[in-house]
């Protein structure tokens, strides 16, 4: 096995733990086989049913409506976080504000020059 070196920050993942890697007991090793062989079990099974080509019915697949589910659920499970409230900041209050100030700005410019004179009013139907 490769050395590896620790981050500053971080601790060493669980998978690269020499204790948890080598040292494994007989029953842990039994159990993470039984888990592997059930797991590329259902994985055959799918793949048979995906790939069968006289099937009628369209192939449920369980991840994919977990997926779908969390999409059209995302209410109850969002947490408000600084990225969130950052993001919702920036990407629905500033443009506000900015699209004000400067509709604003532009409307009271042209108001100034039409009081002033300065703007050219000419009545035209084609522009």
């Amino acid at each position: 096995m490769v050395d590896y070196k620790e981050a500053p920050l971080a601790s060493r993942p669980k998978t690269l733990d020499p204790n948890e890697y080598f040292n494994l007991s007989l029953e842990n090793r039994r159990a993470e086989e039984d888990k592997l062989a059930m797991r590329s079990n259902l994985k055959l099974q799918y793949q048979t049913q995906l790939n069968n080509p006289h099937r009628k019915a369209p192939q449920e697949d369980p991840a994919l409506n977990r997926w779908m589910y969390a999409r059209s659920h995302t209410y109850p499970y969002f947490k408000a976080t600084s990225k969130t409230s950052l993001t919702g900041l920036l990407f629905g209050v500033v443009p506000l504000f900015a699209f004000y100030y400067l509709f604003k700005t532009d409307r009271d410019k042209k108001e100034a020059d039409i009081i002033a004179g300065k703007y050219d009013r000419r009545f035209s139907l084609s522009s």
